[in-house]
């Protein structure tokens, strides 16, 4: 097990696959002895608890801004009580989502992605940020039910758009979900044990 305690992001569109492949890869190192653990935004705060029953689900969107400040006090109490304290512990924390979703969708409406950072500057830098990429049409096929106010064609194509450029940038590694979730899952398993030095 590492000393200290090794932070990894998994992020993409909705129906992407990342939770999926965020609770395999907990799984799979855990299986291989390492101290990991699966957290998610919206967390399980209290904060997070209200953003999925009134922000998500309604049938429109609240004002961006109200929405980018929600998110990002979520993520300064999850980081804060959850994130620092696992890492401080030498654990190896897997989210699902982070700080690239808020700069993504939030982004997506005309925010000033730049603003978005600053409201969000208590969150830390990830070891390794992952983006599973899946085309647009092929994450909506998967929304068939109980869609939240953001998964629709035009606001997810914004999204991978913004997400494309963090890849360029080289804040985010993209990994190829458009294929059998084992295969991804491979690849995501191989970035890890290479940042880990394994």
């Amino acid at each position: 097990m590492t000393k200290r305690g090794f932070f990894i992001c998994i992020e993409g569109l909705d129906k992407s696959g990342k939770t999926s492949q965020s609770v395999i890869l907990v799984e799979t190192l855990s299986k291989r002895g390492f101290n990991a653990i699966y957290t998610t935004e919206p967390s399980d705060g209290e904060i997070g608890r209200f953003i999925r029953r009134h922000v998500l689900r309604r049938e429109r969107r609240v004002p961006a801004v109200v929405e980018a400040l929600l998110f990002a006090a979520d993520r300064a109490d999850h980081t804060e009580n959850m994130i620092k304290p696992m890492l401080q512990a030498g654990k190896i924390v897997v989210s699902d989502r982070y700080l690239h979703s808020s700069l993504a969708y939030q982004g997506a409406t005309g925010l000033d992605v730049e603003w978005i950072r600053k409201i969000n500057r208590s969150a830390i830098k990830p070891d390794l940020a992952i983006y599973l990429d899946v085309p647009v049409e092929v994450a909506m096929k998967r929304c068939v039910n109980n869609k939240s106010v953001m998964e629709w064609p035009n606001i997810q194509r914004r999204v991978q758009n913004l997400y494309l450029q963090f890849v360029r940038k080289g804040e985010m590694i993209p990994v190829n979900g458009n294929r059998p979730m084992e295969d991804a899952a491979k690849d995501i398993l191989t970035l890890v044990l290479e940042r880990l030095n394994c």
